[in-house]
């Protein structure tokens, strides 16, 4: 008998132990989540058949058609200069709301944060900051504490009254009609909790991904249950709205500290609390039907309607660190917090709920046990396999016994539950996610292990020096603006939406763009199947953006001068107003994204604000506008409109809809040379790119291509004709709009005279 086979036994002996622990462990967690699916899919069924056919669905046009309450939204703090200006930026510029603020609360250490909040404040007038008493980070409760306090005296000062109060972080991405979707039904109920979906991640980032998934079934079977059995939600801290009632009969019951600020997850704390008072609360996963189109399975592609889910969504941290940091912090206020200041109160469907809330503390490590016993069993049994010679011990399971039945019985568990996790997550992210869940769950099972462990670590300090655990947050990161495309609804699909195009002519202009490797909208317009304005207040829609035609010679001087052109022309922007906070108010083509704002920015001292435009409206502007510029305080270049106002031969609307058409007629040289296939897309980038990096950029752009080879001086000279062709003449343009010729000619004489 070798050494290895003297040990055997004993080895076999603790695994059998270990495995019957395991399977009753398994089999009543199995029934507990096994239980909660029933009742979510009879649910289902019941509403199907017997509830939704008696109602109208709740369409965007009756959210809309609601009166809008005052709104006080809450955003609590702790180093997020990196994140916070763009999250209020965005939000402002998404939601399809008027009548809200956003207060959010900061640390006097804390002063990168407060510098964000305050340009933020300076550009949008709904936006205040509240500054903490105390350094931080004390904890989340204890800023959202002082963020309410801020809020009751900003109604004393500004004689306001706020009727809905929400909850959001530094990093949220709100979709526009969550606040109208609160606004429909508070106060009716007194909590409203919307789903949270964690933004997708690319296939091989399981721990990102491993967040999309239990969010997908949390948020949509577990929150649903517990409604239908408890009558209570519990807050996620984020996507949750409430009453005034219910903050005010909150706060009365805890001398007004309305979180407890003993507690790592505030937000539970506070909807288990909100339970136990008897106020209403209601989970609401509320879509809306939106056109897109679908890619059919043997080629081609239809016009169909997709759910559009009214969420919050985040990004969750994406490496192992950060995902056990942040999960143990909820162990600690949901498990152990939870279990210590809530204990087990109400009736049995509330102890149920608390119960499973708290079981993670044990499967949490069953299930990083139960991902272990598998190899080591195999092991074992591939070594009896290999070594025949060696003692045949008895078998771990004896088929029939009470052991056998339960682990046929987990089995089963095991597979139902990867078939569903995968089924919510593909609802959600669609096909390829749904299938990757299935890996993740066993990468998910490690990093709640590490994370429990860790919080029972952090507890036990706790308990021993009696100091409360403070903010340990992880870092936050917001999308790019170029991530944050990806996010939002595809052009094709919003002009489907808007019945500017046919899915046959979008499927013509995907090939097309294939094809050139131009933007989709600069090859509809050359296709002329779209006029450039109604894209551009598509993509206003797209990207969340004001939009505006830019008057090159509407822009005062010393504003035009506060951009250097060749910053300008390199970034394509434009400068149309400085607001009186020190703000300016660019024009752009394409949204920048946060690192390109924060280092324009810099270089021009000042805070920017963007609204967007389009090309012939940019391209027009950069060239007049820096012409003015350079011939400032020279009256015989003084605009030919302006002067044509002053002789009275023409109105003022006479002339904004000549300069309107003058505008739209303007093509820049570049776009020119790919329409007529002289020069690529991805080169004109490419060359751009290098023009203005170089210390030949004093020249002329075409000049640049023709000297680097790109084109030739035939291809430049035959493209500028094209231009100037397409470019019309103010005064022709005003001819046709009935002006007298005759003054018109007179007028650009006497420039002319003038000059020289």
């Amino acid at each position: 008998m070798s050494e290895i086979d003297l040990y055997l036994p004993y080895v076999l002996l603790g695994l059998k132990i270990l495995l019957i622990i395991l399977s009753v462990v398994f089999f009543f967690s199995g029934m507990d989540e096994f239980f909660f699916d029933m009742v979510y899919l009879v649910r289902r069924v019941y509403r199907r058949l017997f509830v939704l056919p008696k109602y109208e669905p709740l369409t965007e046009a009756k959210l809309l058609a609601v009166p809008e309450k005052l709104v006080a939204i809450m955003v609590p703090c702790w180093d997020e200069s990196a994140v916070i200006r763009r999250m209020l930026t965005n939000t402002i510029q998404t939601l399809n709301y008027s009548n809200y603020y956003i207060f959010v609360g900061t640390y006097p250490n804390d002063a990168a944060t407060q510098r964000e909040v305050e340009i933020a404040r300076e550009s949008f007038g709904n936006v205040q900051r509240i500054v903490c008493p105390k350094d931080g980070p004390t904890n989340k409760a204890d800023c959202l504490n002082w963020v309410y306090e801020g809020i009751k005296v900003f109604e004393k000062d500004n004689n306001l009254r706020f009727e809905i109060f929400v909850m959001n972080d530094s990093e949220d991405i709100v979709h526009p009609l969550y606040l109208k979707l609160f606004n429909y039904l508070i106060p009716a109920k007194d909590m409203v909790q919307l789903p949270v979906f964690p933004l997708p991640a690319v296939w091989w980032n399981l721990t990102r991904g491993h967040y999309m998934d239990e969010f997908a079934e949390n948020h949509a079977k577990d929150m649903t249950v517990r409604e239908v059995l408890s009558h209570s939600v519990p807050s996620a801290g984020v996507g949750s709205g409430y009453s005034r009632r219910a903050l005010e009969g909150l706060a009365a019951q805890t001398n007004n500290q309305l979180f407890n600020i003993s507690s790592l997850t505030e937000d539970y704390d506070f909807g288990m609390r909100m339970g136990k008072l008897g106020f209403k609360q209601i989970f609401v996963r509320h879509a809306i039907l939106r056109k897109t189109k679908k890619e059919k399975l043997f080629g081609g592609s239809r016009e169909a309607n997709v759910r559009e889910y009214v969420v919050i969504q985040e990004f969750f941290p994406g490496t192992l660190k950060t995902a056990i940091r942040q999960k143990s912090r909820w162990v600690v206020g949901i498990a152990l917090q939870g279990w210590a200041s809530i204990g087990w109160q109400g009736g049995f469907w509330n102890r149920y709920m608390l119960a499973r809330d708290r079981k993670s503390l044990i499967t949490n490590q069953v299930n990083m046990l139960g991902n272990l016993l598998v190899p080591v069993i195999t092991a074992l049994w591939l070594y009896q396999t290999l070594h025949p010679q060696g003692y045949r011990y008895p078998s771990l399971v004896e088929e029939g016994t009470t052991l056998w039945v339960l682990l046929l019985i987990n089995l089963f568990f095991f597979f139902w539950r990867m078939l569903w996790r995968g089924i919510y997550t593909w609802r959600v992210y669609g096909v390829m996610h749904g299938l990757l869940s299935v890996p993740r769950l066993f990468w998910g099972n490690l990093i709640n292990f590490c994370a429990t462990w860790r919080a029972l670590r952090l507890y036990a300090r706790y308990l021993i020096t009696g100091k409360i655990i403070a903010w340990d947050k992880t870092a936050h990161v917001y999308p790019t603006e170029e991530e944050m495309r990806s996010y939002r609804r595809r052009l094709g699909d919003l002009l489907l939406d808007k019945r500017f195009l046919t899915v046959k002519q979008l499927d013509e202009a995907l090939a097309k763009q294939k094809s050139t490797g131009q933007p989709l909208g600069d090859v509809l317009i050359a296709m002329g199947m779209v006029k450039e304005n109604d894209l551009v207040q598509t993509l206003g829609a797209q990207f969340r953006l004001s939009t505006a035609e830019i008057d090159p010679y509407a822009t005062p001087v010393e504003v035009l001068a506060l951009i250097p052109q060749d910053i300008a022309l390199a970034n394509e922007i434009f400068p149309i107003a400085l607001k009186e906070s020190g703000v300016l108010l660019v024009a752009v083509l394409n949204p920048l994204g946060n690192a390109e704002l924060r280092k324009l920015e810099e270089a021009l001292g000042r805070p920017l604000e963007m609204v967007l435009t389009s090309k012939s409206n940019m391209s027009f502007a950069l060239r007049r506008g820096y012409e003015r510029l350079q011939q400032a305080g020279t009256d015989e270049k003084r605009p030919l409109g302006e002067r044509l106002i002053e002789k009275q031969l023409c109105t003022t609307d006479q002339l904004e809809q000549a300069l309107q058409t003058q505008r739209r007629s303007y093509s820049r040289l570049g776009d020119i040379l790919v329409l007529e296939g002289m020069l690529q897309y991805t080169q004109l980038q490419k060359a751009t790119t290098e023009f203005f990096q170089s210390a030949s950029k004093e020249g002329r752009f075409g000049d640049y291509l023709v000297d680097k080879n790109y084109i030739t001086k035939a291809q430049l000279e035959t493209a500028l004709k094209i231009q100037s062709g397409k470019t019309r003449f103010l005064g022709d343009i005003l001819a046709d709009m009935g002006v007298d010729v005759l003054a018109i000619n007179e007028t650009i004489a006497e420039g002319k005279a003038a000059r020289h």
